[in-house]
């Protein structure tokens, strides 16, 4: 961001009563310039650029307000502070009204003019300071962790606290801090991939222990004792949605609703045939199977989630103890939102689970892949963030939320599975019988080139899944891995290289938020 002069014009008919405010900002650095009418003013501003514009609100001719319209016609981005006597609420509001920068209030007191042009003139890079000292100082504390034994939660812990730095770095426009926090990220990714090979089978054969809640928990322990005590409950899948989407989401959220945002992990592999199935029937894929096997069928993964709503009622009625009322509503795009907002008073008014699941930042995420220009638009996390940010803000999401907040239901809101930002090609040897992904695969005699790019499971019940067959195993991509075939070498790193892709093993899949959102009108 430019900073803009270090110089004041400061507009007032009485010059000589700003004397001594203009030696006090001259010690401090500042030039003042000092014009007595609103035309000379106009006619120093047509000459040269003013980091701030000081304006008296009532001078003789031509009023401070008037002339704030002139003075952003010069120079749009110029910060105007109005100065007045004045203590009528009229005149406040008005400057409040046509979004001058700052309102003073005579007599000025040389320090609180002091504070109003350092802030205006000099926040940015203050706060750009400040955030980079706070962040040098805790990078090396993180980069310490690397060392260290990290329990399951600590992840958790360290993943939310990087991926709110790697906001705020993005925000203040630091790519030296930033380029230090990628390479982190990346050394944690590597850690990360050996953590869950060495846990994973463990939290899936013994489910009592130690754990995370994982995808076939969060309908159990976070949306049924929101029912339980509010009678009704509006679940929100949004897919493909990272932890680092949603903190950029928050600001959006929190005037409408109470936030409280914990996490879960994604089971593997971390891909909505799999994922999601597991959160909407509170069972591992393998379990899946076996108690519905006419909802689960392989032959096409793509019509693994056909019976969503379907799994939904009956974890409801298993857990519960009883049928539970519910409403499923699965969402693309922003095609749906007339209809959608039409519905959503009928849907919210019932008691019960109103479950929504909405698929646009999927879309998008797979749809970068394949379209040149919205590969440009969101051609790295930051820009899929301010992408993911422009589309709730016109989003049916946003209209079940704000319709929600209306009538005092209290929202759960969550992701299936992250994604990550592919750069390193994966050699894999495998059958013709292999299937498709690009973030983990199944089939025989399957294995990865590079073992460390790859988690290989020999058998795929220990993980949850079913098993397809003997000799059939899975790999799982790790860190920033994307698989690729011997024979189609070159056409899958032109393709690929470079795309969110899902279904591995790294916290950005894997970690993932799950957000209490209670109405700020039910307090």
């Amino acid at each position: 961001m430019a900073s803009r002069p270090k110089s004041v014009l400061w507009v007032d008919d009485e010059i000589e009563s700003l004397e001594s405010h203009r030696r006090f900002l001259a010690d401090h650095g500042y030039a003042v310039v000092v014009a007595a009418h609103g035309d000379d003013a106009l006619e120093m501003l047509r000459r040269q650029p003013y980091g701030l514009v000081l304006v008296d609100e009532q001078m003789p001719g031509r009023r401070g307000l008037e002339l704030f319209g002139a003075i952003r016609a010069l120079d749009p981005a110029v910060p105007v502070v109005m100065v007045t006597k004045s203590e009528d609420p009229a005149v406040l509001r008005d400057a409040i009204g046509m979004a001058v920068d700052d309102y003073l209030v005579k007599p000025l007191h040389p320090r609180q003019v002091l504070s109003v042009v350092t802030r205006l003139l000099e926040g940015d890079r203050i706060r750009q300071q400040h955030l980079a000292r706070e962040f040098v100082g805790r990078f090396r504390e993180l980069e310490a962790r690397r060392g260290t034994a990290l329990g399951w939660r600590d992840w958790m812990d360290l993943w939310r606290e990087l991926m709110s730095w790697d906001l705020k770095l993005a925000e203040a426009a630091e790519p030296g801090l930033a380029q230090a926090l990628q390479a982190l990220l990346d050394g944690l990714r590597r850690d990360f991939a050996a953590f869950i090979a060495h846990h994973y089978p463990r939290w899936i054969a013994a489910p009592e222990s130690d754990r995370p809640a994982l995808s076939p928990d969060v309908v159990e322990e976070m949306v049924l004792p929101v029912l339980r005590e509010r009678g009704r409950v509006l679940f929100v899948v949004v897919d493909c949605l990272r932890l680092d989407q949603w903190e950029a989401l928050l600001p959006l959220v929190t005037p409408l609703f109470d936030v409280e945002t914990s996490h879960y992990f994604s089971i593997l592999p971390s891909a909505t045939p799999y994922s999601r199935n597991a959160l909407f029937a509170g069972l591992l894929p393998r379990d899946i199977a076996a108690q519905f096997p006419e909802w689960w069928t392989e032959r096409e993964e793509e019509s693994l989630n056909a019976h969503e709503r379907d799994l939904l009622v009956r974890q409801l009625e298993r857990v519960s103890g009883r049928p539970v009322p519910c409403r499923y509503e699965k969402l693309y795009g922003t095609g749906a939102t007339d209809d959608l907002k039409r519905r959503l008073p009928s849907l919210l008014a019932q008691d019960g689970v109103t479950a929504m699941v909405f698929n646009f930042v999927d879309q998008l995420t797979h749809g970068r892949s394949e379209n040149a220009i919205l590969y440009e638009v969101a051609k790295d996390a930051q820009a899929l963030r301010a992408l993911t940010r422009a589309w709730f803000e016109r989003s049916p999401l946003k209209d079940a939320l704000v319709e929600a907040e209306r009538r005092r239901v209290p929202v759960v809101l969550t992701s299936d599975h992250g994604s990550i930002h592919c750069h390193t090609p994966a050699t894999v040897f495998a059958k013709r019988d292999a299937t498709n992904s690009l973030r983990f695969k199944f089939g025989e005699d399957l294995r990865a080139e590079r073992p460390e790019s790859a988690i290989t499971v020999e058998d795929p019940a220990t993980y949850g899944l079913p098993r397809r067959g003997l000799g059939v195993r899975c790999v799982i991509a790790t860190e920033d891995h994307f698989f690729v075939y011997p024979t189609k070498l070159r056409e899958y790193q032109a393709r690929y290289r470079g795309a969110f892709l899902h279904g591995g093993a790294s916290p950005d899949e894997m970690i993932l938020p799950v957000a209490l959102l209670q109405p700020r009108s039910a307090r």
